[in-house]
Order: structure tokens, then C-alpha cells, then sequence
């Protein structure tokens, strides 16, 4: 299933179906929020199919405005520096190679939707970075690596959009990958049982046209199952959570001269088998 949020004079929750969208309050589902069926599991899931196979689309889906496809998560985590050759650029920009998977928050407020706008505020250092995302669903505290996908609900594409200047004030990175629409997700979650393997998907990202990243998610440093097992022996990951799995080599700040966005840029990133987020710099 491809759920996705859309504006109809306020956010809805909609599942896809062909080229529409089945608005699933209107066709009486009892979960309201996309969180909400994060949380409610395979349960939720049975229920929301037998509505969609009898319903018939209220929108077309190419009509409507689409909205971060969830309600503002609880935590946002990302890793960094998760593939081979990302890791060589870090090296040339002075990043200490840890002997640990490296995580850092991006504060919820950044999550912005699919073709929405990224405001560069301060920064004159503005830089893109394709990444996948999974969706936390059942509640993930002390899982192992083989238990680590019973607790993915599905995986949207994240734009973790950095600002490289303010991103080493503080060697947590926060500050830099954490600007307001600096984290734009979409355009759909698609939902575990329909991708029940995450690794081998290309990713790609594009400014203007050009090809920037190209790479595939089987080339992931530490996986999506380590990643849930390294992060939940620490604390809990809850319903609705993010975890951005990375980011493959071609980034602005890595190329020789760097190549920052500019105002009027347009990045485009993409995720084999979930579709394609793009957003044009604002100014």
C-alpha cells in the first residue's frame, strides 16, 4: 500500500489506488492519523485494504498538493557517513572516522513535504543529500538484527538537506541538518510487505537536470536491520520515527571546487520502487 497526506482544506490521509487517491476518513476509517496506523500494525493495514478494494478514488492523484506523508514524527535519526565513498569525501573535510555507526537528531520542525520549497536561511553553504527512509511501526527496544523488520512500517525518500556551514559549529551536526523545510519526505510511504527487502534499491539525486548521486542502498556501510539494533539498544524507537539510512557519495560539498545550491536550484531525488521528491530553492 502507498499512503500519502494531501491538503483538502486541511490534511488527509489517503491511500493510493491507480493513478486517485481513496481519502480514508471519508471512507471510515477509524485510523485518523498515519502514525495512528504506523502503531496499529498488520490490524490496521487488513482494515485499511478491505477500504481502499471497495472505494472507489475521491482525487486524482496528480491534482492534489501532497504533505509530508506523516504527521510530525517523534524523533528524526540519521546516520552518517554510511557509504564507502561518502566516507572518503568526509575524510577530505576533516570528519573523524568513528569505530561506531554515527547518528545525529534532525529536529522534527525541518520535515517538509515532497515538492515543497527549501528555504536556505542563514546558510551560504547549502548542500543535498538523496537518502532512503524508513518508517518506524511496532515499538523496536533491545531487537536484534533479525528482528529488526518486524518493526519497519515502510521507507519514503528524505532529502537531508545540510547546511555545511552551521553543520560543524557542534560535532553533532544538529544545528546544520536541522533548518526549517530543510528535511523534505515523500512523496508516499510505501509500506513494508510491499518492500520487504530495502537493500539493493538504486538512489539517485539531480540539481538542475544533473545527475549528482547514483548509487543503490545494498552498498550501505551498516544496514537497516544494524542500524535498528545498534539504535534500540540505547532507547526505544516509536511508532511513526524516522531513520534516514545514509547518503551515497556526490554531494556539493564533496566535489573539487564545491558546488553548493543556489537560489532557483531544483533537486530532484529519487528511490527505486517508491517514485521521486523535488524541491527548487527558494530566494
Amino acid at each position: 500500500m502507498r499512503l500519502v497526506r494531501f491538503d483538502n482544506d486541511g490534511a488527509r490521509i489517503g491511500a493510493v489506488k491507480g493513478d486517485g487517491v481513496v481519502d480514508l476518513i471519508a471512507a471510515g476509517s477509524r485510523w485518523t492519523t498515519i502514525r495512528d496506523i504506523a502503531g496499529g500494525g498488520a490490524a490496521a493495514l487488513d482494515e485499511l485494504r478491505e477500504i481502499v478494494e471497495r472505494t472507489q478514488p475521491d482525487h486524482d492523484l496528480g491534482a492534489l498538493r501532497l504533505l509530508a506523508p506523516i504527521e510530525r514524527p517523534g524523533k528524526y535519526l540519521a546516520i552518517g557517513m554510511n557509504y564507502a565513498k561518502h566516507l572518503e569525501e568526509a575524510d577530505k573535510l576533516g570528519v573523524k572516522r568513528s569505530a561506531h555507526q554515527t547518528w545525529f537528531n534532525k529536529q522534527t520542525t525541518c520535515v517538509s513535504g515532497p515538492y515543497d520549497p527549501i528555504e536556505p536561511g542563514v546558510t551560504e553553504k547549502l548542500d543535498y543529500e538523496v537518502e532512503l527512509v524508513a518508517v518506524v511501526g511496532r515499538a523496536a527496544k533491545g531487537v536484534s538484527e533479525a528482528g529488526a523488520p518486524a518493526h519497519v512500517f515502510g521507507y519514503t525518500i528524505g532529502n537531508d538537506v545540510s547546511a555545511r556551514d552551521w553543520q560543524f559549529h557542534t560535532p553533532t551536526f544538529t544545528m546544520g541538518k536541522s533548518f526549517d523545510t530543510h528535511g523534505p519526505i515523500g512523496p508516499c510511504i510505501v509500506t513494508a510487505d510491499e518492500l520487504p527487502d530495502p537493500h539493493g534499491l538504486r538512489l539517485r539525486s539531480w540539481v538542475n537536470g544533473e545527475l549528482r548521486q547514483d548509487n543503490d542502498t545494498g552498498q550501505m556501510i551498516h544496514n537497516l536491520w544494524k542500524q535498528i539494533a545498534y539504535l534500540s539498544t540505547a532507547f526505544t524507537l516509536e511508532p511513526g520515527d524516522l531513520i534516514a539510512t545514509g547518503t551515497p557519495e556526490g554531494v556539493g560539498v564533496g566535489m573539487d571546487p564545491p558546488r553548493f545550491l543556489q537560489p532557483g536550484d531544483v533537486v530532484r531525488c529519487e528511490v527505486e520502487r517508491i517514485g521521486a521528491i523535488e524541491n527548487r530553492v527558494a530566494g
